[in-house]
């Protein structure tokens, strides 16, 4: 097992202008709520490869990268849903350059990699996490998972009570129930 750090040195690498090293290390992640429901990161932590590069001056280019599997309930059926995501992420932290190259995730040559791999992952996450991409959901009227019922699971539509007093109307010759 890597070490696990939530933060990262990067002036403890002694990097030149255009050195860079691969490390592999071990990152907890906090867990979601999404949709009032919480997701967690399976075994609560992910093994991330973080390639970092030396730029000019007092800069870095840094990339991240993991698998990771979140566990919750699924968002149509409410079952137990084991989604997995792959994340490639990249940061660019150039000090004293621009805005555009000032990464939230370095301050003073560390790197919050805590931060980088929950912003990351959760940039990833779909709208819904499914139990299965073909999840049917549960039946809005009786609740049934759709999933496990049976073939052309329906049910009869009650009368639309806006129409009710047509109902009551009769004409003549007809029969009254």
């Amino acid at each position: 097992m890597p070490p696990r750090t939530d933060s990262f040195d990067l002036g403890g690498l002694r990097l030149s202008s255009g050195e860079g090293r691969r490390l592999e290390l071990s990152v907890a992640v906090e867990p979601f709520v999404l949709g009032g429901e919480e997701y967690t990161v399976v075994n609560g932590s992910v093994v991330v490869h973080l390639d970092i590069s030396r730029t000019t001056g007092q800069g870095y280019a840094l990339r991240l990268r993991f698998s990771a599997g979140l566990e919750g309930p699924c968002m149509r059926c409410l079952e137990a849903a084991m989604p997995s995501f792959d994340v490639d992420a990249y940061e660019v932290s150039q000090p004293g350059e621009s805005e555009e190259l000032d990464s939230p995730y370095v301050e003073g040559g560390v790197l919050d990699l805590k931060a980088w791999v929950r912003d990351a992952l959760a940039l990833v996450l779909p709208a819904t996490l499914l139990c299965r991409p073909d999840c049917a959901g549960l039946c809005p009227v009786c609740g049934a998972n759709l999933n496990e019922a049976e073939p052309g699971h329906h049910h009869e539509a009650a009368p639309d009570p806006r129409w009710a007093k047509l109902r009551e109307l009769h004409f003549e010759g007809e029969a009254r129930e």
